[in-house]
């Protein structure tokens, strides 16, 4: 059974979704939240933080808290690039690359992107970001075809995706997706801007052509509270499956 803090950090975290506090609104005091909860105000606070960790609330103390957002929630119903969800969810999307190089393909490249040996990969690292908040980082290889293409997008373009598709009439139409969590190295802690050991949302992709032709694998890392993802399944139709960890 979850502890106390927990319960209440749920609780609010429900509200914040539904809308009950909107972006910009304030919570209750937490003398107001420890009476309608019936906990100590010690307890409120340590609901508080998780919040304030998750990027939700405000982190100044003494007054109410301000929601700065809700959680977000990415459905892997369609096949869609960051950029293209945040805009079609209402937010804004930017994304910056911090370095991209060529090098030979690694076995784990030549398995996922089914490449010859002694084929080159280009490795691209980018930090996204969502409404102004770093987001998530991508460590995406894109096969040795359309490595030229990538190259020659702008280090700032929002959607790769969409760009590949308007420039080579890339269409990204399949997509395999591995999701679990690890903890914030130092690198991704900066970066992201925050803790190390932080835990990270990872979502490992492989994404295909029409005719199963492999473009990229990417290992994505979402920084705490950011991004939620929604998959439907039914007794006729279940992509998702359950495997132990690797």
């Amino acid at each position: 059974m979850a502890a106390r803090h927990e319960q209440i950090a749920g609780e609010l975290r429900l509200a914040i979704d539904r809308g009950d506090y909107p972006v910009g609104g304030r919570l209750p005091t937490e003398g107001e939240l420890a009476e309608r909860y019936q906990v100590s105000r010690g307890t409120v606070r340590q609901a508080l933080a998780a919040l304030v960790a998750e990027g939700l609330v405000g982190s100044r103390q003494g007054t109410r808290r301000v929601v700065l957002g809700a959680r977000r929630s990415q459905s892997f119903t369609e096949l869609r690039s960051f950029a293209q969800w945040a805009r079609a969810a209402g937010h804004k999307a930017t994304g910056n690359v911090v370095e991209a190089l060529r090098r030979p393909a690694t076995t784990e490249d030549m398995l996922r992107l089914q490449l010859p040996v002694g084929a080159e990969v280009l490795h691209v690292l980018r930090v996204r970001g969502l409404d102004g908040q770093p987001a998530l980082l991508e460590r995406t290889v894109y096969a040795d075809w359309i490595a030229a293409a990538v190259e020659r997008i702008e280090p700032d373009c929002d959607s790769v995706t969409q760009r590949l598709f308007d420039e080579v009439g890339v269409v990204f139409a399949h997509g395999e997706h591995v999701i679990d969590t690890l903890a914030a190295g130092a690198r991704d802690a900066e970066l992201l801007g925050v803790r190390r050991s932080s835990p990270l949302l990872r979502v490992r992709r492989v994404t295909t052509t029409h005719a199963g032709r492999p473009v990229e694998w990417s290992d994505d890392r979402y920084r705490p509270g950011t991004v939620t993802f929604r998959i439907h399944n039914s007794i006729g139709v279940n992509p998702l499956v359950r495997q132990p960890g690797e």
